[in-house]
């Protein structure tokens, strides 16, 4: 008799325990598909900003999996990770390298680096994802979203990877990303002045050149934009339409090289720079800058921001909800540009341009 009440207790045990899972999971479904609905691109600023295009995904019904399967790839990447300005940035620093910091391989000279982050954001989760676990993330990450996942996996050489995955892990994620050659100089609760709210920012971008402040005539040999955003360090909230515009551009481009038979380390009709590192993300930043769809203008044919708006920066600018950083904050010390050394009070990260760590 003791025995069967045993089996009985165990067997109503396990019958709660699935019954508060779904339960559960079926809150957190519908949760989803109301903030999906409400469009998270919060209206920051009227007086500069129309409604936000993701109300053209949402209507009176639950959207499903089966509507959003003919939608494009950009309202698909909406829907899957919707944006919330008014959140907070996430509390994760994402770093990439061969093996972890637990690993006796991890390089000693990169030590240094990869702590720094951790003893200057303590309350943040500090993660260093190796290869083999970054094709896993991202797979579980995107796997709704097939042709992303193809795109990660169809890349040939590892710094398109390794460029690839900072975009995708903002964008599901959000946080900050940074190179594993990165040392932080200061906490990123110290990256905005005091005058700007956090809860109206949603991207943080550093400069990285600017040849219009200190002209040179073979600029575009080291450089691709006259005004070029940095890639090794980024924070953001998750599901911000630049990241999901950059994610989108690779992974179109990704397919198409790879329709055309030229998606090889030698036959890729764009440079790795114009493909997946600074010049793709400058492109997409500065087109977001100038997309009606997100800011008012104030005449029909003018641009709403250039290059020469950002040229000699020399304090935190915020446009729109993204702020951007002078060249000093995350390229202190490179000696030119209007960059000041690394003791200066917006130095925030220094950056060791290692290059060895990206051929391997």
């Amino acid at each position: 008799m003791i025995r069967r009440r045993g089996i009985l207790a165990v067997v109503l045990l396990i019958i709660l325990i699935v019954v508060l899972r779904s339960s559960t999971s079926s809150a957190e479904t519908n949760s989803k598909s109301e903030h999906a609905q409400q469009d998270s691109d919060q209206n920051w600023n009227p007086a500069h900003r129309i409604p936000p295009q993701g109300r053209a995904i949402g209507s009176k019904h639950q959207v499903t999996i089966d509507d959003l399967s003919d939608r494009p790839l950009r309202d698909r990447l909406r829907y899957q990770f919707p944006y919330d300005l008014e959140g907070k940035f996430p509390a994760y620093i994402w770093q990439t390298w061969k093996v972890t910091p637990a690993s006796g391989h991890f390089s000693e000279e990169l030590r240094p680096y990869e702590a720094s982050w951790t003893e200057l954001h303590p309350g943040f989760v500090h993660e260093v994802v190796t290869d083999s676990a970054a094709e896993h993330l991202i797979r579980y990450l995107y796997g709704a979203i097939p042709e992303v996942v193809e795109a990660y996996q169809s890349m040939p050489l590892p710094i398109l990877k390794a460029d690839f995955f900072r975009y995708l892990i903002l964008l599901a994620r959000g946080g900050i990303y940074s190179d594993i050659d990165t040392l932080a100089l200061k906490s990123a609760t110290e990256w905005l002045p005091d005058s700007m709210d956090r809860l109206s920012v949603g991207l943080i971008v550093g400069i990285e050149a600017d040849v219009i402040t200190e002209a040179r005539p073979d600029w575009n040999k080291w450089y691709s934009r006259p005004i070029q955003f940095c890639q090794w360090t980024i924070q953001a909230k998750p599901g911000h339409p630049v990241l999901r515009d950059v994610v989108a551009n690779i992974t179109e481009e990704t397919l198409r090289m790879k329709r055309k038979g030229i998606l090889t380390g030698s036959r890729m009709d764009k440079t790795i720079v114009e493909f997946t590192g600074p010049a793709v993300w400058t492109d997409a930043v500065f087109r977001y800058f100038n997309d009606p769809q997100y800011f008012r203008f104030s005449g029909n044919n003018h641009p709403n921001v250039t290059y020469m708006d950002l040229a000699g920066l020399k304090e935190q600018k915020k446009i729109g909800d993204v702020a951007v950083l002078p060249i000093t904050s995350f390229s202190p010390g490179v000696g030119q540009m209007g960059a000041e050394d690394a003791e200066h009070p917006l130095a925030f990260v220094l950056h060791g341009f290692d290059g060895t760590w990206k051929s391997d």
